[in-house]
């Protein structure tokens, strides 16, 4: 039962009672009257008795109409409010209802503290970045750079040569029956696809880090090293603005994460990378046409993905995932733009 209709019962009922005890009261109060002319005197046709009856019901049903549509614009009102802070935007005008504007003077406080707590979480995963940038990048680039380089002269260059002795196998060899040629194919083209999953891994081992570029530069010059590396369809939009570099380290990051899940489970044909600003948010947004997944059991076991939800909140952001199995996944990360840099030169 919604408030409308609640607030008709209650409408009814009360003109019940009041019915019922305007009755009882004239009954007491003038006991020898002829009750019988209440229903010899009619109204429009009705007895008086049936007609005044009517007339309460009536005024009790439409008082409770009108206090119901009232109440449940009040709460639509607040709805409204808290679905503006959930969202990141500033709450309505000032209402003219006491009560209401009493709920608002609250959820403006919120509505700041959230702020506030988005500025902090910022500001301090700014300084975590610069901080934790310095003292332990160089270590982690070293460590991932030897072990590219030694994939790439070993694993790498070893799945190159076999791939081309099975081509030379295949060609020089027309005596061959069919079945073998095409078990030798075949080994060929295991071969071949792990050279792409290799090529793959040696881009995921790549070091993280900007290293003085913006985050635009870096998605840029990750997608371009992509095309000339593994055969996908790669677009992308990438709009310049500034962000601060707690923000930009955290996105990157996402964005790397999400590219490597991408190459190595989609089996995607395209990709689309987004990156915008708009009404004071910073959005990001990465969609491939892949096989998909399932969003829930994926996240309670996927460390990935878990990850890239915490890097998102750590910057007072949100990540959404959807994906839909046969027709690819989607991942939008917004986060609110905050000038650290402005507020510190107050």
């Amino acid at each position: 039962m919604n408030i409308i209709q609640r607030y008709v019962v209650i409408g009814f009922l009360i003109s019940l009672l009041s019915l019922i005890t305007i009755g009882a009261i004239l009954f007491y109060s003038f006991p020898f009257m002829n009750w019988a002319s209440f229903w010899e005197v009619k109204v429009f046709d009705l007895p008086l008795m049936l007609f005044s009856s009517c007339i309460i019901f009536l005024i009790g049903i439409i008082t409770g109409l009108l206090s119901g549509v009232f109440e449940k614009k009040q709460w639509q009102t607040v709805y409204d409010q808290v679905t503006h802070i959930e969202q990141g935007r500033s709450l309505m005008d000032k209402q003219a209802v006491p009560e209401l504007d009493m709920v608002q003077q609250i959820l403006h406080k919120i509505n700041m503290q959230m702020k506030e707590q988005a500025k902090l979480a910022q500001k301090l995963a700014n300084e975590k970045a610069v901080d934790m940038e310095n003292r332990v990048q160089e270590i982690i680039s070293q460590e991932r750079n030897r072990l590219a380089r030694e994939l790439h002269d070993s694993v790498s260059q070893q799945l190159f040569a076999a791939s081309m002795l099975m081509s030379a196998i295949t060609e020089n060899n027309s005596e061959l029956a069919e079945y073998q040629t095409k078990q030798l194919l075949l080994v060929e083209q295991m071969i071949q696809q792990s050279q792409l999953e290799m090529r793959a891994l040696l881009l995921h081992l790549r070091p993280v880090a900007l290293k003085g570029k913006t985050l635009q530069e870096g998605i840029e010059e990750l997608l371009i090293e992509l095309q000339h590396k593994i055969p996908m369809e790669l677009s992308w939009k990438l709009e310049k603005f500034r962000m601060d570099k707690g923000v930009e380290d955290h996105l990157f990051r996402i964005v790397q994460e999400s590219f490597s899940n991408s190459l190595r489970h989609s089996k995607a044909a395209s990709l689309e990378v987004l990156l915008i600003e708009r009404d004071q948010f910073i959005i990001l947004r990465i969609e491939d046409d892949g096989i998909g997944f399932d969003v829930e059991s994926e996240k309670a076991g996927s460390y990935g993905l878990q990850n890239m939800y915490d890097r998102a909140l750590e910057i007072g952001g949100v990540m959404k995932i959807v994906s839909v199995k046969g027709q690819g996944t989607r991942l939008e990360v917004k986060v609110p733009k905050i000038d650290l840099k402005g507020e510190d030169d107050d």
